[in-house]
């Protein structure tokens, strides 16, 4: 008889009841059902199961004559036995374990469902992660008792497997750490034999003794056990896996292969060992039979279960075995298997291989998979499976000195054996980069293909890009002159008017663009070929977009090219001219206007100085400029610019007053309109602002010549000095004044998120630090005063940004000292610093109270800062920007605003949204550090801490006691470190002020816990130590303490 008195009796109308709801929320569905009454069935279940009074409903639950309702009773015993252990009488815990068996032996004998059982075993497995860790052990030898009631009660070996399957995934996924998963796993150590010897008598019986449900459930078994069983142990029954690749029995087949797809990605031979127990007995099996399957399913142009499932067990051969494969890809060495590693059926003839015959015989399987009929994503799922091992080999290649940069040679008798790697090697890259080349060719229009279809076919495509540069690094010049004599060839045997068959050509351009980054420009040959006016002027001058926008991505890609001399080509000017015609004429056509303005762009950039002389070609592209879809007018207005910042800075002036000078008018004519408010006058802002900025950006130069981290040159210099003489120019005062009006009076007038957008990227690009300055960037004072001005009307984060990014260009980082004597000019340069300071400290003076009153308004709403987390985080980062360089200037801010700024910082230090914590978190860790720093500041700081020193403490201990989210746990770490380096013997007093006050945060820290962080960190000098403490008290507190799951969140 079961002792069952311990657990609680349930009236049976209780019971009844909780079977009605079951059946009603899980049952058969009625189409009479609400949605939102199975809602709140499902409600009170999960409410019922929480009550210590649901332990009563498992035995009646499981006994129940309806499936769903067993189902929900064996769910219920894993529930509180994960949830609500704690409140389980703890003497009860040996009758509930003998219990919990005899139910599971119980259902086994009965034949309940394998959902049922599962949920049970997964409820034994539960049990056992509480009881068996504990010292001393409250269940010995638990999976023996386990598997010993089972067996005991008629379960066969097909259950007894799928239980033990269950108890590894369990405890793998356990959290538990130290002695209780020391203790655990050795009671998983202890069971090897056991499970050993079940899973070899399944799978090593005779397929027509074992089912196949024995079958699955046997490697099943193995797979689950794998991380925990050592190699001396699983490696015996690698050979009757093998045995089991019978591609007459597609299930056993796929279990197989799953299995030994596990043993090289999740075992101990994941790292690539195992060659002759695992990797050569796999080869020769695919020599022998795997040859059949892959050749069947290829001409039939067909993968089943069996295919599919070789293809997935032949790349993760590759993945596991691509250092023996690199390493023998032409070895006449002859394979010499263990004879305890040799599969059933082996006969001694097929034994007499080489493992170069293997190798190649693997490589071009998996080749026939790589180049699998049919079109990826719509006739074929597999060859997409195959594209990583090519990036594996390659490098294995590289590894096994299959390239010798500086002509190595090895040894004579290590050639004679390994054989001709590199010509094998090559030979089978050149037949990959011909199969790739066809498997990315689109087909001819026509054929109706899905949105979702033709975006998985691009991803493809982008991937096999990304596998023919690892195709380069074999092959080198000799692919990328097979592409441009493709192109070439292909070219010169049609005609542009044509309008089909253009798919080969777009595919090998797409091949080219795709390997540019690993290309030397200097060496690699012919590319000249793409650019020239012969090639640019055979393809399609209209419709035919996919290989015009294809043509222009490479462009794009290429664009550095023509900037770097090369022996072949030393002068590129009229191939850059010829390519740049190409690319306008694609400019005002809707679908191409994207990839032409970006391959436009990036041509000018990187060709600035070649294409200056040039400058008058761009005013007729300027001219043609209301053809060109609005969308990507900035991008060639940033072109233009890109080369106008090449021309000489008094030689730019006309130029920049040309193309400026239309957008600020159209601006102000907006501005000045009677129709302000119109979407029309509000798009048309937004466009000129676009506009500008591109122009902004292409102004400002490639290099920085003065960047503050490096001495200057003489010719840095002058250019600096060019460009501020230019910058004076009254022609330039003038134009910037200008583009100040025009964006003070969008501020203005314009209140929406894109206008503000739009403003903001413009200020980001036309602003810099004063050695980059171009001839049109505008000063951070003034633009600062408009900032403010949007603040005060609106406050948002992205002005707060806008706000921190000019506060940073006030003060600019200090130059490297001249080398020589020069000590008048460095004293010079000293002295304009120190004016540039104070005259930066009167303008954040200005500044920061209107910072503080507009977002402290925002904040004091109820829930303000809550509901603003961006606006928070941005108004804290902004801050930190202002306590680097001008911490002084928060002490002589107005009476109340530093107190009522830092009220709402501890506030924020108790917020539940991790970015605005941590942003507070780092501004107040800031302003102390900064504020320690300057001995002026001595008398302000003093005052500080006194006032707010102990309310900063409490926010930061109460945190870490629970009230802050577990990710901020560094972070407040952090700040507390920074209270005991700047005021210890203050934060000591107010540590055991706080920690031992009635009021403070409840946790489950106890006294001693309290008393033993306080001394951890008072008595350290270590920073590392007290952060250890911090962090040990954080998981006491949190009740995490000997968890991975609490150490990890509070280690982010």
């Amino acid at each position: 008889m079961l002792d069952v008195s311990f657990l609680p009796s349930l009236p049976l109308h209780d019971i009844e009841r909780a079977s009605q709801l079951i059946l009603h929320a899980y049952g058969v569905p009625s189409p009479n059902t609400s949605s939102d009454e199975l809602r709140r069935s499902q409600q009170e279940l999960f409410n019922i199961q929480k009550l210590p009074e649901a332990w009563g409903l498992v035995i009646p639950l499981l006994n129940h004559q309806d499936e769903n309702v067993q189902f929900f009773g064996a769910h219920t015993a894993q529930v509180k036995i994960a949830r609500d252990w704690a409140t389980f009488p703890q003497e009860h815990a040996e009758p509930l374990r003998d219990l919990l068996v005899q139910l599971t032996s119980h259902s086994v004998n009965v034949r309940k469902s394998k959902v049922i059982l599962r949920k049970l075993f997964v409820s034994l497995a539960s049990l056992a992660l509480k009881l068996v860790p504990q010292h001393p052990t409250r269940w010995p030898d638990w999976i023996l008792h386990c598997v010993t009631s089972l067996s005991g009660n008629g379960a066969s070996a097909e259950y007894i497997l799928d239980f033990l399957s269950i108890v590894a995934e369990e405890v793998d996924t356990a959290d538990l750490m130290g002695p209780s998963k020391s203790r655990m796993q050795q009671s998983m150590n202890d069971a090897i034999p056991l499970v050993i010897q079940a899973i070899r008598t399944s799978i090593e019986s005779p397929v027509n003794v074992a089912s196949s449900h024995e079958l699955s459930s046997a490697l099943k078994c193995f797979q689950s056990w794998l991380s925990i069983l050592p190699t001396s142990e699983f490696s015996p029954l690698i050979p009757a896996v093998i045995t089991l690749l019978n591609p007459e029995l597609d299930t056993t087949f796929v279990a197989a292969s799953d299995t030994l797809q596990e043993i090289m990605s999740k075992s101990p031979l994941s790292d690539g060992s195992g060659t002759r127990i695992l990797t050569e007995p796999l080869l020769l099996w695919l020599h022998l039979t795997g040859t059949n399957i892959v050749d069947s399913a290829v001409q039939s142009g067909y993968t089943d279960d069996v295919s599919y499932s070789l293809c997935k067990l032949l790349a993760a051969l590759g993945d596991h075995s691509a250092s023996h494969l690199a390493a023998n890809i032409a070895s006449s060495a002859s394979v010499t298997l263990l004879p305890s590693s040799i599969p059933g059926g082996v006969s001694p003839a097929d034994l007499n291989k080489t493992k170069g015959q293997l190798c190649q015989t693997f490589l071009r399987l998996l080749l026939a998979y790589t180049g699998f009929p049919g079109f990826y994503g719509v006739d074929e799922d597999v060859s997409e499976m195959t594209l990583g091992f090519w990036y594996m080999l390659q490098e294995a290649l590289w590894n096994n000195d299959f390239y010798f940069p500086d002509g190595g040679e090895t040894q004579a008798s290590e050639q004679s054996e390994m054989g001709d790697q590199s010509g094998v090697a090559k030979a089978l890259y050149v037949q990959l980069v011909q199969v790739l080349k066809r498997k990315i060719t689109w087909p001819s229009s026509g054929h109706n293909w899905s949105k979702d279809q033709i975006d998985k076919f691009v991803v493809y495509r982008r991937d096999v890009g990304d596998i023919l540069i690892n195709a380069y690094y074999i092959i080198r010049d000799d692919m990328v002159v097979y592409f441009v004599n493709d192109v070439v060839d292909r070219l010169a045997s049609r005609s542009r008017e044509q309008t089909q068959g253009w798919e080969d050509i777009e595919a090998t351009l797409h091949c080219i663009s795709s390997i540019q980054e690993a290309l030397d420009y200097e060496k690699t040959p012919r590319i000249e070929l793409l650019f020239s006016s012969q090639t640019l002027n055979r393809l399609p001058a209209t419709g035919n977009i996919r290989i015009r926008r294809t043509m222009l991505g490479l462009i794009g890609a290429y664009a550095s090219w023509f900037a770097v001399s090369s022996r072949s080509t030393p002068s590129k000017t009229e191939l850059l001219m010829s390519t740049i015609s190409f690319i306008v004429q694609a400019l005002p056509d809707q679908m191409l206007s994207l990839q032409a303005a970006s391959a436009l762009r990036n041509i000018c950039d990187a060709n600035r100085t070649a294409l200056a002389p040039q400058i008058g070609a761009f005013a007729e592209l300027h001219a043609g400029l209301a053809q060109i879809p609005d969308s990507e007018k900035s991008k060639v207005m940033e072109s233009i610019a890109s080369v106008v910042q090449a021309l000489p800075p008094l030689d730019a002036i006309p130029t920049i007053e040309v193309i400026v000078g239309p957008i600020l008018s159209r601006i102000f004519s907006v501005l000045q309109s009677q129709n302000m408010v119109s979407a029309g006058a509000r798009d048309i802002c937004v466009l000129q602002l676009e506009t500008l900025t591109g122009i902004a950006k292409g102004l400002t130069r490639i290099s920085a010549f003065g960047d503050g981290l490096s001495d200057e040159e003489p010719g840095d210099d002058k250019e600096i000095q060019s460009i501020e003489a230019a910058r004076q120019d009254p022609r330039m005062v003038q134009l910037r004044e200008s583009i100040l009006n025009a964006v003070r009076g969008c501020v203005d007038i314009f209140r929406d998120a894109e206008i503000a957008q739009e403003l903001n990227d413009l200020v980001k690009s036309i602003t810099s630090l004063p050695s980059d300055a171009t001839l049109i960037t505008l000063p951070a004072p003034p633009l600062l005063e408009i900032v403010c001005f949007a603040l005060q009307r609106q406050p948002t984060a992205s002005w707060l940004t806008l706000a921190g990014i000019l506060i940073n260009q006030l003060s600019p980082p200090p130059p490297m000292p001249i080398r020589g004597k020069n000590s008048e000019k460095e004293e010079q340069r000293a002295k304009a610093r120190r004016e540039s300071e104070e005259q930066a400290k009167l303008v954040v003076a200005g500044v920061l109270p209107v910072l503080l009153n507009s977002s402290l308004l925002v904040f004091a709403a109820p829930g303000g800062m809550e509901n603003n987390p961006d606006i928070v985080q941005e108004f804290f980062l902004c801050l930190d920007r202002v306590a680097q360089d001008f911490t002084g200037n928060f002490y002589t801010l107005p009476t109340g605003a530093l107190g009522a700024l830092m009220q709402c910082t501890i506030r924020a230090l108790t917020l539940q949204e991790r970015y605005s914590l941590v942003a507070a978190c780092t501004f107040l860790s800031t302003f102390i550090h900064r504020s320690y720093v300057h001995a002026t500041l001595a008398s302000y700081r003093e005052q500080f801490i006194a006032t707010y020193g102990r309310a900063i403490m409490q926010a930061i201990l109460s945190g870490l006691a629970g009230q802050a989210p577990r990710s901020v746990t560094q972070n407040l770490i952090e700040m507390l470190s920074t209270m005991l380096t700047r005021c210890l013997q203050e934060s000591q007093v107010w540590l055991k002020e706080v920690l031992f006050d009635q009021n403070f945060t409840s946790s489950r820290a106890t006294l001693e816990d309290k008393e033993r962080f306080m001394k951890s960190i008072t008595g350290s000098r270590s920073l590392k130590k007290t952060r250890e403490a911090a962090q040990q008290f954080t998981l006491v507190a949190r009740g995490l303490e000997g968890t991975s799951f609490g150490y990890a969140s509070v280690s982010m």
